[in-house]
């Protein structure tokens, strides 16, 4: 057996290892295989279907599943569908659930929680599924208990890849129910699902503990007893923990640290642009276009041009990843291409354009332009930098770091601020994470969606017409129009394209850093 190094529920900031003897206790995580993982944030709810945000899905992805998961290469395989067909020319996609499966309260899983959870949750809460198939799905229907038929309005090319567990969670109709408020649910807190583990507790501000589903329809799977999802807010703090055997899994590895732990025996790190909440993600600020100056496009110029990309992907980011140059992360192979527009940085320039919109210095050396910046508090160094960089072309930026979801609160639902920040993560296509940013038709009171309020119906049409073809050839020049408009029209600031690394202890192995479910196969190495 494993050396007990994740008995670490009780663990304070201030004492990482103090918690020890509590779990010596006969508590549920403290019998059998357990395996620590670090959480970045508190998440606040545990509905994944509701949401996109980074502090939610590591964990629901455990909990949940989707109608098919992404193997390492992102190509669609069976999940809660055993196999599908694809039919009238990619107008309807028929799919065959699992027989046998239940949820963790031991109700047969049917299709008619399939439908529930499209009609009734993602279409209407969940940013990306929302923006991306709303448009072309003309219905969902359920033939028989083991059948699903999605119908779509043209050929509908990236169906396959919008349906894992990161992207569209299946959620229980008997218990979320018709009619009812979702946002507000009871079982957002204590989530019943399919997957691999089952949730056992939420400790606010502390941890959240799965613990094994003993009839998870994969035989042999999990292979660990329980889960327990420390909330550490700083990367500093999870670092210190995964070297000393606090943590086990954690996945950010601070740019200092990369090449101390790949030179650690006793741990495992590997780069990746994937895993819970999204992959091929990048960095990117958002102007609330509703607001003066920010809705002048010489303004935005001018500040993107007042800002060092190059110094932002060193400094902040060490660069894990690369500088972006536009709104696809440069790490999508087949749909990127670089924009024609590029807006190097130039403070000359950004000056010149501030006094040209009639923004020049006063006396003390500032421009008429304060802004505020809305932010969660792990970002406070890029907010520094930022800063910095604004006051050297005379734009004051007050910082306002808040908790993450607070921050999510102020920008997407509240709309109250100038300038905020989100990791927009692309997805697998870009009908799947980058329509959703900038389709007129998402823009609302919904997580990580069109925060900017970017409209412009050129751009919504073309996002149309590249989910509407299966030639992919077709697609990749609808995208690089997209591309050129949008670098036009600069309706967000593109900072990062992020490739981050993660790291465990080599007391286990399994983990699939690409996954959304990515602790369903980890087990404990044997001695």
């Amino acid at each position: 057996m494993l050396r007990r190094a994740s008995y670490v529920i009780g663990i304070t900031l201030a004492c990482l290892s103090c918690g020890r003897d509590e779990l010596r206790r006969d508590t549920p995580a403290a019998r059998g295989t357990t395996v620590v993982v670090a959480l970045g944030g508190d998440p606040g709810q545990l509905n994944p279907a509701i949401t996109t945000g980074g502090g939610v899905h590591p964990v629901t992805d455990q909990i949940f599943n989707g109608l098919v998961g992404l193997d390492e290469q992102l190509r669609p395989v069976p999940e809660l569908a055993e196999r599908w067909d694809v039919e009238d020319g990619g107008r309807r996609y028929r799919f065959h659930l699992r027989r046998g499966v239940t949820w963790h309260d031991g109700v047969p899983f049917t299709s008619a929680d399939v439908v529930f959870s499209f009609e009734q949750v993602l279409l209407r809460y969940h940013s990306r599924t929302r923006a991306g198939l709303g448009p072309a799905l003309q219905g969902i229907s359920a033939p028989d208990d083991s059948t699903v038929v999605f119908e779509f309005r043209h050929p509908y090319a990236p169906l396959l890849l919008r349906l894992d567990v990161t992207e569209a969670s299946i959620v229980p109709k008997h218990v979320y129910g018709d009619g009812q408020d979702l946002l507000a649910h009871p079982a957002n807190q204590r989530p019943v699902g399919t997957g691999p583990f089952v949730f056992t507790s939420y400790a606010r501000g502390d941890r959240v503990v799965l613990s094994r589903n003993p009839r998870y329809f994969r035989p042999g799977l999990p292979g660990v007893d329980h889960v327990v999802f420390r909330i550490l807010a700083s990367n500093a703090t999870a670092a210190l923990a995964l070297e000393s055997g606090d943590v086990d899994y954690s996945s950010s590895v601070p740019g200092p640290d990369v090449a101390r732990f790949k030179a650690n025996p006793t741990l495992r790190v590997v780069q990746s642009t994937g895993g819970s909440g999204g992959s091929v993600c990048q960095e990117v600020l958002i102007p609330n276009l509703a607001r003066p100056p920010l809705n002048r496009l010489d303004v935005r110029r001018a500040i993107y041009h007042a800002v060092d990309l190059g110094f932002i992907a060193e400094r902040v980011y060490f660069s894990q990843g690369q500088a972006a140059t536009g709104p696809i992360s440069s790490r999508h192979a087949w749909a990127y291409t670089a924009p024609g527009r590029h807006y190097a940085h130039d403070t000359a320039r950004a000056a010149a354009l501030l006094d040209a919109a009639g923004l020049r210095r006063q006396a003390d050396g500032t421009r008429p332009i304060s802004l505020s910046f809305v932010h969660a508090a792990n970002q406070v160094r890029l907010a520094d930098v930022l800063r910095d960089q604004l006051r050297a072309v005379g734009i004051t930026l007050r910082l306002e770091p808040l908790d993450f979801n607070a921050a999510v609160d102020r920008v997407f639902v509240k709309k109250d601020f100038d300038l905020g920040f989100a990791s927009f993560c692309n997805g697998a296509d870009p009908d799947i994470g980058v329509r959703r940013v900038y389709s007129s038709s998402n823009i609302g009171p919904i997580p990580f969606s069109n925060g900017a309020g970017y409209r412009n119906p050129v751009v919504d049409s073309l996002f149309d017409a590249g989910s509407a073809t299966l030639d992919l050839e077709a697609r990749r020049q609808t995208y690089a129009r997209i591309q050129e408009i949008l670098a036009e029209d600069l309706p967000y600031f593109w900072l990062f394209d992020s490739a981050g690394y993660r790291a465990w202890r080599a007391t286990f192995t399994g983990f699939r850093p690409w996954s959304g479910a990515f602790l369903e196969a980890v087990r404990p190495v044997e001695p």
